[in-house]
């Protein structure tokens, strides 16, 4: 699974601390954090018919995060928001459309690790693309990676941050094996997560996922597990290792990028049937009717 480049995303105006430029003029400093080490948090918003699903929540994280991370400034919401709205209108986009918003600690006097060397900052920039979900509706197939997802002992994984190594270490065993994406799992084996997206189980009709503490919180699987509260799908989380996976119903990753993707391999087993599976689908319309009508009106009439 690779990304195709969208003709429509040719001439974007990205926003970079509230200038508008071109795509290809966009820059940040050599001495900006982000380039530095790696030194930023950020955010994936999904745009559905002028609202933008769970925007507030995704601001809490990437507050939250920055806090951690003992950012000196932090935008306060209305001028997050404020950004993302005049980026949007700039493009003239109203649907099918996912925003990057990454907050860095800004630029430094002079190379270097030390917090301290910041002068000026935070550096923001507002990304939106038009790209639908990413992944194949008739279902991924995954891998499990040898890279392991850190337990907050080391890093904790509720920060959101920009240095991703990991991930991507994990996405390159995905394409050299010849899979969309990788299983990531913990310390002590279970599942943590993809590269990218949480994971759900299917099991006699109900829902498991595994623990988040080696995983971000993701807002997304709150959303799913919020769904199956309410439409009676019995859901608990706990932990899980590759032989839950191999012999589960059903499977599916959640994650802004991709909504709800249905997975149908994993380390050359077939998942359930090997197509997608009836509460996995359920949930997909759940999902979808919930975007269609809530999420914060960002658009201005």
């Amino acid at each position: 699974m690779l990304q195709r480049f969208d003709e429509r995303n040719r001439d974007l105006l990205v926003s970079i601390n509230g200038r508008l430029v071109h795509r290809d003029e966009a820059r940040i400093s050599p001495f900006d954090s982000a380039v530095q080490g790696g030194d930023a948090v950020w955010e994936g918003l999904r745009l559905y018919g002028g609202r933008i699903f769970k925007l507030i929540e995704h601001l809490d994280r990437l507050r939250a995060s920055a806090k951690a991370l003992a950012f000196a400034e932090i935008p306060e919401h209305e001028a997050l928001i404020l950004d993302i709205r005049r980026t949007l209108e700039a493009n003239g986009m109203s649907d099918g459309v996912h925003i990057r918003l990454t907050l860095t600690r800004g630029e430094k006097v002079t190379s270097g690790m030390d917090p301290r060397l910041n002068r000026s900052g935070p550096t923001l920039i507002v990304l939106a693309e038009h790209k639908p979900p990413v992944y194949d509706g008739g279902g991924i197939r995954l891998i499990t990676s040898s890279i392991r997802r850190p337990p907050p002992d080391v890093l904790d994984p509720r920060i959101h941050h920009a240095n991703l190594l990991p991930s991507i270490l994990a996405k390159i065993e995905a394409n050299l094996a010849g899979a969309d994406d990788a299983l990531m799992l913990d310390t002590q084996g279970f599942i943590a997560e993809t590269n990218a997206t949480h994971v759900f189980l299917v099991e006699d009709g109900g829902i498991a996922t595994a623990h988040t503490r080696a995983c971000p919180e993701g807002i997304t699987r709150a959303t799913v597990l919020a769904l199956c509260e309410g439409n009676g799908i019995p859901c608990e989380v706990r932990d899980l290792s590759t032989t839950d996976a191999y012999r589960a119903d059903e499977m599916f990753c959640t994650g802004t990028m991709g909504e709800l993707a249905p997975v149908i391999e994993v380390d050359g087993r077939t998942i359930g049937s090997g197509r997608v599976g009836p509460v996995t689908r359920r949930l997909s319309e759940l999902y979808a009717r919930e975007t269609a009508t809530v999420g914060y009106p960002i658009l201005e009439n």
